[in-house]
């Protein structure tokens, strides 16, 4: 499992709302056309998601206090189930917020926030956390990733789409 996530324009948060089939050819691109390409997401997460959000939330599947716990499993469920649920939409109000949230983090915070043996019990993803600085690093990595995709969005005012894959 994975997660990418895309930011929408102005018409295409329209055209998700109005048609919530659009959600799925926005990330995934024409299913239905064997020789057509999925189009290369602008957040992809790899493995990491489960990881971060965690990091985030200190939960496996909650949202936590803060907007925060919103940046990977938050938003409105939206479109077709791809497998792993259907796609989530984060509106301009929400990005703003977990935007905010996130560059008020830093990894210092995220440190003493991983425990490996904590992520094991709650069955975070991939499972088998090792208490090394490659495993940490490599989330934070993904965390700066994160950070930058929600910042651009704000900055833009563009609203957020994000699936599990």
């Amino acid at each position: 499992m994975e997660l990418i996530g895309r930011r929408l324009s102005g018409d295409e948060l329209r055209a998700v709302w109005n048609d919530p089939g659009t959600a799925g050819a926005l990330l995934f691109g024409d299913l239905d056309d064997d020789d057509a390409e999925m189009p290369d997401p602008e957040l992809d997460l790899g493995k990491s998601w489960h990881a971060i959000h965690y990091l985030l939330t200190g939960s496996a599947w909650g949202l936590g206090d803060g907007a925060a716990g919103a940046a990977i499993l938050g938003g409105t469920e939206i479109g077709e189930d791809g497998g792993y649920g259907p796609a989530r939409l984060l509106g301009r109000d929400a990005v703003r917020a977990v935007a905010t949230e996130l560059d008020a983090l830093d990894v210092e915070t995220l440190r003493t926030r991983y425990d490996p043996d904590a992520m094991a019990t709650a069955e975070i993803y991939p499972i088998g956390w090792a208490n090394d600085g490659a495993e940490f690093d490599n989330l934070v990595v993904h965390f700066v990733e994160l950070r930058q995709f929600y910042r651009t969005a704000a900055d833009n005012g563009q609203a957020v789409l994000l699936a599990i894959t």
